[in-house]
């Protein structure tokens, strides 16, 4: 499966998430090791912590592709 990232790489301090993908350091880390199940998982979590980090930086807080 493809990687989420958007070489966006910078860890917001609140949260815990990348400003690009919305992973955390730990999903980015075993990204290439765990399954589809887990891609899923994870993949699912994104919009919502997307929306949380725009609340928080506003929309333009990182110039990710969408």
């Amino acid at each position: 499966m493809l990687s989420p990232c958007t070489k966006v790489c910078s860890i917001d301090a609140a949260t815990g998430w990348c400003l690009g993908c919305a992973r955390s350091l730990p999903e980015i880390a075993a990204w290439a090791s765990v399954g589809d199940a887990e891609h899923a998982v994870i993949l699912a979590a994104l919009p919502a912590r997307r929306a949380k980090l725009d609340a928080i930086h506003g929309e333009a807080h990182a110039d990710r592709a969408e």
